[in-house]
């Protein structure tokens, strides 16, 4: 094993992250190599550096005039380097910054610094590399995103434990999640937690997820070691008063010794930037302190600097620069009072349907979708309603049918959905 990665991984000797480590995870380290020896070279060498791989002209980056009169509110330096393997240290810090203020419970709690990955999919990919090895328990909800599949099975063969996610009474089946952690062998497992939910839309109340901390703490007394992972995608979009307004990580980061909590978030929803492709990983537990999440968190880059090296410098900068915009808060408040109106209109055609109607929505209070259980078989309906109408879902396991009524229109909602309740008729 490389020397980096044993004075890391003595760092972390004895905490619940070395007992949580997959093989990949405890091999890896940020290497003093190129990088490394780049920086030092851009605090210190005054005469020449020639050690970055980029092509440069009077101190400057070569760029094609063609492409950067695309994007005039930049410099060539603010588009066309290279990103630091970790992320811009400004965007970083002030990304934390705005953590505190999303989330009031985190305030004055110690995390790493968050670590810029290349969208969610690459942050929670990045955790299932650092901490799954194949056959370790996962455990998720059924209603859970597909690419889960790819991540935690195709790509780290990692076991996926499902629960039922709702109860009978349409909250979250707290016996259900409980049952599934009972059956897992071993001293330690891995849970994901996504809220708003894809592809329910679904979020916590403030008493459900105290329940599911208290459930977790529960565990974690008794001698389980516990990767809890908040995929917090949708987060902001939050649209009843019940619900809990902040993520679980907040309460996860300073809960017990035995839980490190993993934060996966970023720009891609919450500031509107799909393209972007900018997500950001924080780690946090009670029993860290700064010297060993800097140890976690140069295990990280060494995992971050051998999947895709560094994220777009050009779209940490459009993402930084808009931060401290005199209308940012204001322009985001807008975004989601447009999302919620859609929302409203939803709940509000839904609560329309007859008895006869073979379509039963899932509880949903936040995000992007909504999901209903379909009496028939939910592929058959989704290509009807392509076919024979023009409108375009999502089936999932043959009686689901998601809905992201995000992508539609005030004014076109009840039309949508009055076709989707016709045709759920005509399949049947």
């Amino acid at each position: 094993m490389n020397p980096i990665a044993q004075e890391l991984n003595s760092a972390l000797e004895g905490t619940v992250v070395s007992q949580l480590l997959s093989e990949f995870g405890k091999r890896f380290y940020f290497p003093k190599g190129i990088v490394s020896q780049a920086g030092e070279a851009k605090q210190k060498a005054h005469k020449f550096n020639a050690t970055v791989g980029m092509a440069t002209i009077k101190g400057s980056p070569m760029y094609l005039e063609s492409v950067r009169k695309q994007v005039p509110g930049l410099t060539p330096a603010q588009m066309f380097p290279y990103a630091p393997t970790p992320g811009v240290p400004e965007l970083r810090k002030k990304w934390r910054e705005e953590m505190d203020v999303k989330n009031p419970s985190l305030k004055g709690k110690l995390t790493s610094l968050p670590l810029v990955t290349s969208g969610l999919t690459h942050g929670i990919s990045t955790v299932a590399d650092m901490f799954l090895d194949p056959g370790d328990p996962i455990i998720i909800p059924d209603m859970f995103w597909g690419n889960y599949t790819l991540i935690f099975e195709g790509r780290n063969r990692a076991s996926i434990v499902k629960f039922d996610f709702f109860n009978e009474e349409g909250r979250i089946n707290l016996s259900a999640l409980d049952r599934a952690i009972t059956a897992v062998k071993g001293d330690k497992f891995a849970v994901i937690l996504n809220f708003p939910n894809n592809p329910t839309g679904y979020s916590p109340s403030v008493k459900e997820s105290e329940e599911i901390v208290s459930l977790l703490k529960t565990w974690a007394d008794k001698g389980k070691k516990i990767l809890a992972i908040t995929d917090d995608a949708y987060f902001g979009l939050f649209y009843e008063d019940e619900t809990l307004k902040e993520s679980l990580f907040g309460t996860f980061a300073d809960l017990h010794e035995n839980i490190l909590a993993v934060k996966v978030d970023g720009a891609t929803k919450e500031n509107f930037a799909w393209g972007f492709r900018l997500g950001f990983l924080t780690y946090a537990s009670k029993g860290l302190n700064s010297g060993q999440l800097d140890a976690l968190t140069k295990k990280t880059m060494g995992a971050i600097r051998a999947s895709i090296s560094n994220s777009s410098k050009m779209a940490q900068t459009l993402v930084l620069n808009s931060l401290p915009a005199d209308t940012y808060w204001k322009e985001k408040e807008e975004g989601f009072e447009i999302l919620k109106a859609r929302y409203l209109k939803v709940k509000e055609v839904i609560a329309s349907f007859g008895s006869d109607s073979p379509l039963k929505p899932l509880p949903f209070n936040s995000g992007y979708f909504m999901t209903f259980q379909y009496k028939g078989n939910s592929e058959k309906l989704r290509t009807h309603l392509l076919d024979a109408y023009g409108v375009g879902t999502i089936s999932i396991q043959e009686k689901y049918l998601r809905i992201a009524f995000s992508s539609v229109e005030l004014e076109d909602i009840e039309e949508l959905y009055t076709i989707i309740n016709k045709a759920a008729k005509e399949v049947l």
